[in-house]
């Protein structure tokens, strides 16, 4: 019987005062008693949801380690030291722009293009969602600028208009990064649009991407600065790289990150060490900094062994597992998970949560050492200037660079550059200026002729041998400054 039920008043004597105070005693603990079970019973289910809540933690954080698919490989001999489900199909958010980055290099390598030549920002560009530079229609952007924003702050518009500029259309040129990916023998990789947006259509893999950035290292040396930049600076304004191994790792020579929340937190990277030169690259996982911890850890493992054997070569990798790209949307931008997105990992401490590194055991050998993963904040970084108009200090659009100078209300909202050559500008020749501002212009013309006498004050002014027909406004040719 328990302590704390109701005995029967028979069992109960009551044959002294020390007997009755005993018994009112046990009758108020039987009082208690309701009391006490809830609070027990509330205590074991806190217990069992502390347990839930703990294994949930640890299988978010154990996820992005073991779920998506990584591959390391020697850039020079091509040959995979670590690979893990390489082939299969993903989604390849901003990492798309490495493909537009490398047509964008052969039309320079070509005379196309050249590094200063003007884009113009189309209405097309300009509409993308970010992360975007933002500029308006109309504004001229170089070749040089253009790549550096895309590759440095993945600016989405910026993509748009090198692909503008390259192929004259976006779906022009989606048709020639399909047909480069072709070439490049890029199997399970299919695009849709430069910048890597949210599309059915777009898709990849590890091992194609693999491809494409040795061949880029490969193809384009000079071009490899493009990859490596710490940072942009355009007037007060810095945008930091949104690799978060730029800065941080030892011997890291850059590449492209990629987001969107059907693919996760994605990352190509490069780096170079005692003479041999490694990429990795990371798909699916669950936040920026659980990215780089994860590529970090790869290249540890890759530049201290020396006598690996691996799966073979890019070219040699097993066939995908799966035919389409999972839809990781739940799992990285599900309810209460906040706003997500590539520059939420720039500023953050690069450490594993102790979470982490309490239940990460079962990964492969090559996995591990994220668990006590760290890197140190970023160095003071060194920003690379960029600017809008054709050289620095220019005018933003074609027409003020025209005219000499930006007029009040000639911003590049207010219309194209109507004598641009540059692809893009088609779809803005057809904007016009304000109604506004040529009414305004057209009242101002009109007050100036009914006014004879203000305008033979100041023609008197600046000539006093004017004939008298000029003085009355007549025959007068009109100036530059009317209106």
């Amino acid at each position: 019987m328990s302590p704390y039920q109701t005995r029967p008043a028979s069992q109960v004597r009551a044959t002294s005062l020390g007997d009755r105070q005993t018994m009112a005693q046990l009758f108020r603990l039987d009082l208690l008693a309701p009391a006490l079970l809830a609070v027990q019973s509330r205590l074991r289910h806190g217990f069992v949801v502390l347990a839930l809540t703990l294994a949930a933690l640890a299988g978010a954080a154990l996820a992005p380690a073991v779920a998506g698919p990584v591959i390391v490989a020697d850039i020079d001999s091509g040959r995979v030291l670590y690979a893990k489900q390489a082939t299969d199909p993903w989604y390849p958010a901003s990492v798309t722009k490495l493909m537009t980055a490398y047509l964008t290099l052969h039309a320079l390598r070509a005379g196309q293009l050249r590094p200063d030549a003007p884009l113009t920002v189309s209405a097309r560009a300009a509409a993308v969602i970010p992360s975007k530079m933002g500029f308006k229609p109309g504004v001229e952007v170089t070749v040089d600028n253009a790549l550096k924003m895309m590759l440095v702050k993945s600016a989405n518009d910026m993509a748009v208009v090198l692909a503008e500029g390259v192929g004259g259309s976006v779906e022009n040129f989606a048709g020639m990064m399909n047909q480069a990916a072709e070439e490049l023998g890029m199997g399970q990789s299919h695009f849709v649009n430069p910048n890597g947006l949210p599309d059915p259509g777009n898709r990849t893999s590890a091992r194609d991407l693999a491809v494409l950035a040795r061949t880029m290292l490969r193809q384009f040396p000079e071009y490899a600065q493009y990859f490596n930049i710490e940072a942009l600076q355009m007037g007060k304004r810095v945008y930091k790289n949104t690799n978060g191994l730029v800065g941080r790792y030892p011997g890291v020579t850059g590449m492209k990150t990629g987001f969107i929340c059907a693919s996760g937190f994605n990352v190509v990277a490069t780096a170079q060490r005692g003479g041999r030169r490694l990429l990795v690259v990371v798909l699916g996982a669950h936040s920026g900094v659980e990215r780089t911890l994860i590529a970090a850890s790869l290249f540890d493992r890759g530049f201290a062994d020396s006598g690996w054997g691996g799966p073979g070569t890019l070219d040699t990798l097993p066939l995908p597992t799966s035919a389409s790209p999972p839809d990781m949307r739940d799992a990285i931008c599900g309810a209460g998970r906040g706003a997500r997105g590539e520059e939420e990992a720039e500023n953050a401490p690069q450490s594993a949560s102790p979470l982490f590194a309490l239940f990460k055991g079962g990964a492969s050998d090559w996995e591990t050492p994220v668990a006590g993963r760290t890197l140190p904040p970023r160095a003071a970084l060194a920003a690379v200037p960029v600017f809008v108009g054709r050289y620095p200090g220019a005018p933003a659009t074609a027409v003020a660079a025209r005219r000499g100078q930006a007029q009040k209300g000639e911003t590049a909202s207010a219309y194209a550059a109507d004598e641009d050559a540059s692809p893009g500008a088609k779809a803005l020749q057809k904007v016009k200026r304000p109604v506004a501002r040529k009414n305004a212009s057209a009242s101002k013309q009109a007050e100036a002729r009914h006014k004879p006498g203000k305008a033979e004050a100041g023609k008197k002014a600046h000539d006093k041998k004017a004939p008298a027909k000029n003085a009355a406004g007549k025959n007068r040719k009109t100036s530059d400054n009317d209106g």
